[in-house]
C-alpha cells in the first residue's frame, strides 16, 4: 500500500482514501487494483496485462490512452543506473505518467504548482495518474526492483523535460519498506517506551 510524506507540513499519509483525498486536488490519481484471477507465481507481461485486462481498458477509456505495456526493472537490468539518472532528476511530461505497481516499490516525488513538495512511495497493487506538465521525479527503493503497467496516449509524449532549477536535490528518496511503522503511532510508542 502507498505511503505519502510531506515534509514541509510534518505530515503522512497512509490510508487508500485519505492518499487518494490528498493526491486529488493536485489532479493526481490514485487507486488501488486487483487482478481479475489469479496470476502465476512468475507471470509474463502477458499474464499481467490479461490479469488486468479489466481496470486497463476502463483506464483507456476513461483517459485516452491507446497502449498498454509492462517494465520489468531489475538490480541486474544492464545501464540501470543510467536509466534511472534520466528520471530521478525534477521533469514533466507531455503526457500522463500512468503506472500500476505489480511487483516491488518506488517513490514519485511530486512538485505541484502552489503546493508543497511530497513524496508517495509505490507498492504492489498501487495506481498512480501523474497529468502531463506536472513536475516530478522517480527513484526506485533499495531494492532497485519495479515492475509496472504503462499506459500511453502517445509514447514519445514520455521523453522527460527537465525543470531548469529543480528541487529534486534537496530531497532524499525516502521508502518506508515492509516494517515501516508511523510516527506516532501507538506501535511506535511501545517501541520508544
Amino acid at each position: 500500500m502507498a505511503h505519502v510524506n510531506v515534509p514541509e507540513r510534518k505530515q503522512e499519509l497512509h490510508g487508500p482514501a485519505e492518499i487518494a483525498n490528498f493526491l486529488t486536488p493536485f489532479g493526481i490519481t490514485y487507486e488501488q487494483w486487483s487482478p481479475d484471477a489469479v496470476l502465476p507465481d512468475d507471470p509474463s507481461s502477458d499474464d499481467i496485462l490479461v490479469g488486468y485486462a479489466s481496470q486497463i481498458d476502463a483506464l483507456k477509456k476513461k483517459g485516452g490512452y491507446v497502449t498498454a505495456d509492462v517494465i520489468n526493472v531489475t538490480p541486474d537490468l544492464p545501464n540501470l543506473q543510467a536509466m534511472l539518472d534520466k528520471f530521478n532528476k525534477e521533469h514533466t511530461h507531455d503526457e500522463d505518467e500512468v503506472r500500476f505497481i505489480v511487483k516491488g516499490r518506488g517513490v514519485f516525488h511530486i512538485h505541484p504548482k502552489g503546493g508543497p513538495v511530497f513524496s508517495i512511495e509505490m507498492a504492489s497493487g498501487d495506481l498512480i495518474n501523474v497529468p502531463a506538465g506536472t513536475q516530478h521525479w522517480f527513484d526506485l527503493c533499495a531494492d532497485r526492483t519495479i515492475r509496472a503497467i504503462r499506459l500511453f496516449k502517445d509514447p514519445t509524449g514520455w521523453t522527460p523535460r527537465y525543470v531548469a532549477e529543480g528541487v529534486h536535490h534537496q530531497y532524499e528518496p525516502l521508502c518506508f519498506g515492509p516494517s515501516y511503522i508511523p510516527a506516532n503511532t501507538p506501535a511506535m510508542r511501545d517501541l520508544l517506551d
